[in-house]
């Protein structure tokens, strides 16, 4: 089980999972940083108009509370995917990463899509993917999950015992999407159309955590702990504890970012 760790912010999640006491991981909140409204106030994302003063003192404090440096994806909404080491440098194109050493901390910005934290029970790599529909859709059933899982597999990585976390996202009944969104996942299964719900004028209730299950399950995860779609995962419903961008930037005019780290200790 994972091993808790100490003076974090009291809203920040540390994920329940049985994985291997090596692999340590949290998800913040919008809660514990410096940011003023409407990042406030632990926003970590340095492209939505905050002052750069505070992201850098925000991302400072993540670093200084996990011990480990994260590294910052310059995240495209694309399923490119890229190996951490120490040395690796900020704002890579990609939006999935993993590492098999210690000394940088795997890390995905979201507010609203879906945070997909990866490792094996046996500590030998971690990785973290950002999954927002455009991602996790990809092209003819070749998304971010599947292009970070090809890469693995590449560099030789044993993917026999592996277990996936989700974090916070959208939900299902926040999610409203149009039916060209539907038509990119749908594969003609019953199971996919069934995390779409009919709404009004055509459109539909889509459930993004549920589409990422499905495809978790297709790659032979069978073990994914954290969100299950039901309303204490939504980031929209969360005001309180969870940056929007969808709730955020229609009155506000934009949104900060939370993060999801994984990595390993020594």
């Amino acid at each position: 089980m994972i091993l808790q760790m100490q003076n974090l912010p009291a809203q920040w999640i540390q994920p329940d999972w049985p994985t291997h006491a090596r692999v340590r991981a949290l998800m913040t909140s919008r809660q514990g940083g410096v940011s003023a409204v409407p990042w406030d106030s632990m926003n970590l994302g340095d492209h939505v108009g905050d002052h750069d003063a505070d992201v850098q003192a925000n991302r400072k404090r993540l670093a200084t509370l996990i011990g480990q440096r994260p590294v910052y994806l310059k995240q495209v909404h694309g399923v490119e995917s890229v190996q951490l080491d120490a040395v690796t440098p900020q704002g890579l194109q990609a939006d999935a990463c993993w590492t098999s050493g210690p000394g940088v901390a795997c890390t995905v910005m979201v507010a609203d899509c879906l945070p997909v934290l990866f490792s094996d029970s046996y500590g030998r790599w971690v990785a973290a993917a950002h999954a927002g529909w455009r991602g996790l859709a990809g092209a003819q059933g070749h998304g971010v999950l599947e292009s970070l899982w090809a890469s693995l597999k590449r560099s030789g990585a044993d993917l026999s015992d592996a277990m996936a976390w989700l974090g916070p996202c959208i939900g299902p009944q926040a999610f409203e999407v149009g039916p060209e969104v539907r038509s990119v996942f749908d594969d003609g299964s019953a199971e996919v159309q069934a995390l779409f719900t009919p709404a009004a004028q055509g459109k539909f209730m889509a459930d993004l955590a549920g589409l990422a299950r499905n495809r978790l399950h297709h790659l032979g995860i069978s073990r994914v702990f954290g969100n299950d779609s039901s309303p204490p995962w939504c980031t929209v419903a969360g005001s309180e504890f969870f940056f929007s961008h969808r709730r955020d930037s229609r009155s506000l005019g934009q949104s900060g970012r939370m993060a999801a780290c994984i990595w390993l200790d020594h």
